[in-house]
């Protein structure tokens, strides 16, 4: 029986195993899809088909300038130790060098991307790589910035990957700039980055927040709620100086903002610089970590569980 490209790739989707190794199942089953299957489960090749379903809240985020495109990335495997590896790392590296050449609309996209000096995709190279590090791995997120001036920063070894955007004017170097900006983003995560990002719905519960503590507060309870009000509307700076990047306080001095930083430092240097945008990913941010209760997985083995 024959077998063909779309027979390959389904055994691919189906297994998780790699092109070769699906493409020779087949030929040693005379295409025959359920002994194909059973062919690679006996040569324990499919393996990484149970490796796909588990959770992969490690891993890294990365970030790096490619020939003036910004790129930060976040890919996940199973373990913090998988994701030191040299070739979990290199293949993080890979992924982000496609994004900055390709230009990928989104995750599926990306996967039907050739993957750097092969000719495999980054679709098809995933099960190849799940095979050698023994883990599921997983491409989450990209964000690319083509134009202006990107500067990449990652922090522990790629807990935090932050890429930093700006608009450059008088023929400076903003890359120390680009990178102080950025290690504040990877330390306080503001919620905005500037205070014109922020909704009038955002604005209006903060002040409501700050009302109810004085309803609740005996030295402020009985003033009238005009009054109140003002008082709320006069506390918003404090929570603008908290959250939004470019009106808080420079972490290496505390006596200027960082808006005030960036425009100041800019000038020494000759130019000026204007924020433009910013993407800040944390591994495993958001992902639900499996807990293990080795206790009860004990007493289940033993017939002890209720």
């Amino acid at each position: 029986m024959a077998f063909t490209a779309a027979d390959v790739k389904k055994l691919r989707e189906m297994t998780n195993v790699g092109m070769m190794d699906c493409k020779k199942a087949l030929s040693e089953n005379d295409g025959d899809m359920d002994k194909a299957i059973e062919w690679l489960r006996e040569k324990g090749l499919a393996k990484a088909a149970k490796k796909s379903s588990r959770i992969a809240a490690e891993g890294m985020a990365y970030a790096t300038v490619e020939n003036g495109v910004g790129v930060v990335v976040e890919v996940n495997a199973e373990t913090d130790f998988a994701s030191k590896t040299p070739l979990f790392v290199d293949f993080v590296k890979d992924i982000a060098k496609v994004v900055a050449a390709d230009a990928p609309a989104d995750i599926e996209a990306l996967k039907n991307c050739k993957y750097p000096g092969s000719e495999l995709t980054v679709g098809e190279m995933i099960p190849e790589k799940v095979m050698v590090i023994g883990e599921n791995i997983q491409i989450r997120r990209f964000a690319r910035f083509p134009e202006n001036f990107s500067v990449a920063y990652v922090h522990a070894g790629g807990k935090i990957g932050v890429l930093v955007n700006l608009e450059v004017s008088g023929g400076i170097d903003a890359t120390v700039i680009g990178k102080d900006i950025a290690m504040q983003i990877a330390a306080l995560n503001p919620r905005f980055w500037d205070k014109s990002q922020v909704s009038e719905d955002v604005l209006a519960e903060e002040k409501k927040i700050l009302v109810a503590q004085m309803d609740n507060d005996e030295k402020m309870a009985s003033k009238p709620l005009q009054v109140k009000e003002k008082i709320a509307a006069g506390k918003m700076n404090k929570f603008f100086e908290e959250n939004c990047l470019l009106q808080q306080a420079f972490v290496k001095d505390g006596s200027v903002t960082v808006e005030q930083y960036m425009n100041s430092a800019a000038k020494a240097l000759g130019g000026s610089v204007k924020f433009v945008d910013a993407v800040r990913f944390e591994k495993g941010e958001g992902i639900e970590k499996k807990v293990d209760d080795f206790a009860a997985e004990v007493a289940a083995a033993a017939g002890l569980a209720k």
